[in-house]
């Protein structure tokens, strides 16, 4: 009786949403005429004027701090993550049921870079997402340590098996199950803590950076042959001078390979290549989620069996190509970070039939503080997206500042979290990427990458 009755109450919001949408579809004016647009293209000037350009000494600050939750409490401890459920995010198939285990043990990450003024700390997670109402916690716990949202690169490894919890509103439930305000401030506190060891830690230092070819363990799911993926799997090294060791590492496979049957905590893939880039380089390896919008894993075996294939496989390769990379104790920095207004929220019930604004915020809140980031770190101009960025249109990126002599990163869920950033010319295809976490309309890709453009050429042209 109860799941009748939720069910009709969602039918009753879905009609009330549909009759405030007046006919319920798709808005098409294009977003260069619009107010979102205009609003934030008029701060691109002063973001020229204020970027801070430094070329000297490196210094750089490497921590790790554990997420990995206590399951099975009898009451919730947050302080010292301790929690009766914790529910994982990522399927919703789950239907929001708790955790049972722990397969591996998951981390928050921290690598800050100091060059003269310039001071920037880039943080991964082994979460779906760094929610949007995390990050605004986090900011006001680190205001009184005069850390600002601009010297922050967010990231997370997207593995499907990490905890929820920390998402309000109907969608977030969906793919994080019932939101607990005691995981989220349990997250915020680990976060917090990474970030200040990271800057706390801060010594000369050496970086380096490349990439190479993994094609073949990914491929595009959306368009498949038609389509384009990103094969690049890109990586940063940087040595303490006497000390520690970090590398980054980016890949645009989707985190998946362990499905929604599995009800233990795992880092997936980007876990299993954590744990053997650190065992091969006796370094703290990091993952920052590529261009995963559209791109799926492709490796032998099924569930862990394929993450180990997967995770070990670009694990060795990282640890060959990083090997002999050319390092500098001296290195430009130069960040850039851009808030964005975004188009109203419009989810859709079919692929040309919307919900209104009205109702769309009211299945999940509505992202307010919105930013695309790009620093250049040497000769790499690195890029973080609000969002799953499709590969095509990192492709797109790459090769642009690649006529421009520049090598480039580009990963996903800097912070906030807009949906899946695809082409247009996908808008209307009956699939998951498309319609149901195409949120913002048709033009939000091109609209994504016309700000995105305009960001890396300051940075070049500086």
């Amino acid at each position: 009786m109860q799941k009748i009755i939720k069910i009709s109450g969602i039918i009753v919001i879905v009609l009330v949403g549909l009759f405030f949408a007046g006919t319920g579809r798709v808005d098409h004016t294009p977003y260069y005429e619009a107010d979102y647009f205009r609003n934030t293209f008029a701060k691109l000037d002063s973001l020229k004027e204020g970027i801070v350009v430094t070329n000297g000494p490196l210094q750089a600050g490497i921590s790790k701090v554990s997420i990995t939750p206590g399951l099975n409490n009898q009451s919730d401890d947050w302080e010292k993550g301790k929690f009766r459920h914790v529910p994982l995010s990522g399927f919703g198939a789950r239907k929001g049921a708790p955790a049972t285990g722990i397969n591996d043990s998951i981390h928050v990450k921290a690598l800050a870079l100091k060059n003269m003024e310039n001071l920037i700390v880039f943080v991964t997670a082994d979460l779906l997402i760094i929610p949007p109402n995390i990050t605004d916690s986090l900011m006001v716990s680190l205001a009184d340590e005069g850390i600002r949202r601009d010297q922050l690169f967010f990231s997370a490894t997207h593995t499907h098996s990490a905890p929820g919890g920390w998402a309000p509103g109907y969608l977030g439930k969906q793919f994080s199950g019932m939101y607990n305000p005691n995981i989220e401030k349990w997250l915020v506190k680990q976060i917090r803590e990474a970030i200040l060891l990271a800057i706390d830690d801060l010594r000369p230092a050496r970086i380096g950076s490349g990439n190479f070819d993994a094609g073949y363990l990914t491929r595009n799911r959306l368009a498949g042959e038609l389509g384009t993926t990103n094969d690049d799997f890109d990586f940063i090294v940087v040595e303490q001078v006497g000390h520690n060791k970090a590398i980054i590492g980016s890949f645009a496979a989707h985190s998946t390979t362990i499905g929604a049957r599995n009800m233990e905590i795992s880092g997936d893939y980007p876990g299993y290549w954590a744990r053997k880039t650190s065992e091969l380089t006796s370094g703290m390896a990091m993952f920052f989620s590529g261009s995963m919008g559209s791109q799926s894993p492709v490796g032998d075996g099924n569930e862990f069996e394929r993450a180990g294939f997967i995770g070990e496989a670009l694990a060795d390769k990282t640890f060959l190509y990083s090997s002999s990379v050319a390092m500098s104790d001296s290195v430009i920095i130069a960040p850039l970070s851009l808030r964005i207004e975004l188009p109203p929220y419009n989810m859709r019930l079919t692929p040309k039939i919307n919900l209104s604004s009205f109702l769309s915020r009211k299945l999940m809140p509505y992202p307010e503080n919105t930013y695309l980031q790009a620093v250049r770190i040497g000769n790499l101009i690195w890029i973080t997206i609000p969002g799953e960025l499709s590969g095509e249109f990192a492709l797109q990126i790459k090769n642009s500042l690649s006529a421009y002599g520049y090598d480039c990163m580009v990963t996903s869920f800097n912070g906030s979290y807009t949906g899946y950033i695809v082409p247009g010319k996908y808008f209307y295809m009956d699939k998951y990427e498309p319609k149901d976490m195409g949120w913002f309309g048709p033009y939000k890709g091109d609209y994504i990458m016309d700000l995105t453009r305009h960001l890396y050429t300051i940075i070049i042209n500086r």
